[in-house]
């Protein structure tokens, strides 16, 4: 039970503990207290655990059950980051968690290079004292990202308990996440070409499955690459909403994630031969035909300032309350006139 005045928790060992007090700790914490075996590592080595009294640093010592242990939490500690106040598209927001429509061109989480005017920056000031510290800090919890140019849905947790709720949920691939795209190309199944692409697989519906893995380029340390040894597990599935132009030559096409590697979406359909109008890294430098699109479409396309990606909708399991949540966000203005100049 939490003493909130002090924020002492008590941790009570139960029966068959593990043979290291951080696992058994981990194991036995209070759930709502939220605290992650790397978190009740460094209370240990901060000497914040005691056992009657005695402070206990070794992570490794031996635990019975029946021990009574005490970890002294401490008030959330500042984060250095800066808070901005710059607005924000909240499309839902309690206690616990925060859904964000983000606009294109805002960087989710501060780095070198972009120390201001990032979402995070921007939370710090609207979640001002709703923040109730995520792992010793008073900091938005960022469980999942969507690139600077890319626009639309993400969800930040608010509290301890949300931010382990959530995550859990993306490691189980859980979350609901689909994503728009402009491309190049019309992605099709029965495109011979497709079928001798690695890692392409067709299901029914027309819904195309990318499985490779993706790790960073050997020389590009800015860029991510598809592999099939080393890396990450990485599966993508397309389909066909609408395509544009005679002879097809652009498409707008639906994704959804199983899995959320850095620049997926990205990375995957640029390897199938349909990398994203605007994209100045993964997009290639082809350009859409005139004949094809028009004299419109074609400058639309060419001009279009950043990739054509919008994260559409987010679902998933509130980490507290256990309420089913879906969101949806419409195509940002952008998209909506690059479409009407590529149908025009």
């Amino acid at each position: 039970m939490s003493d909130k005045e002090n924020r002492i928790l008590r941790v009570v060992i139960g029966e068959a503990p593990p043979e290291r007090l951080d696992k058994a700790l981990a194991r036995d914490v209070p759930e709502e207290a939220a605290l992650s075996r790397s978190r009740i590592a460094k209370l240990l080595a901060e000497g914040a655990v005691s056992r009657e009294g005695v402070t206990v640093t070794d992570a490794k010592a031996r635990v019975a059950e029946g021990e009574v242990f005490e970890i002294a939490l401490g008030a959330p500690e500042p984060v250095e980051t800066a808070a901005e106040n710059i607005p924000l598209n909240v499309v839902w927001e309690d206690g616990d968690l925060i859904v964000i429509d983000k606009p294109a061109g805002m960087v989710v989480h501060p780095a070198p290079g972009s120390r201001e005017g990032t979402l995070v920056n921007a939370l710090l000031h609207h979640c001002g004292a709703s923040l109730s510290g995520i792992g010793g800090e008073l900091r938005p919890g960022i469980v999942h990202r969507i690139d600077k140019e890319t626009s639309g849905l993400l969800v930040v947790a608010k509290s301890d308990r949300a931010h382990h709720g959530l995550a859990a949920q993306f490691e189980a691939h859980t979350v609901t996440r689909h994503y728009y795209a402009v491309v190049h190309g019309v992605p099709d199944a029965a495109d011979p070409r497709l079928h001798g692409v690695r890692g392409v697989s067709f299901e029914p519906g027309g819904v195309i499955r990318i499985a490779t893995r993706i790790g960073r380029h050997r020389t590009d340390r800015q860029r991510q690459a598809v592999t099939f040894e080393g890396g990450r597990h990485a599966v993508t599935r397309v389909k066909v909403l609408e395509g544009f132009g005679h002879p097809p030559a652009a498409a707008l096409v639906e994704c959804w994630l199983e899995t959320g590697r850095t620049h997926q979406i990205r990375v995957h359909l640029a390897h199938c031969g349909h990398g994203l109008i605007g994209d100045p890294v993964y997009g290639g430098r082809r350009k859409l035909s005139p004949a094809a699109v028009g004299e419109r479409g074609a400058e639309a396309a060419a001009a279009f300032p950043r990739q054509a990606l919008h994260a559409a909708t987010l679902g998933f399991t509130h980490p507290v309350t256990g309420e089913r949540l879906d969101f949806a966000s419409p195509l940002p203005a952008d998209m909506e006139a690059l479409l009407a100049d590529l149908r025009g």
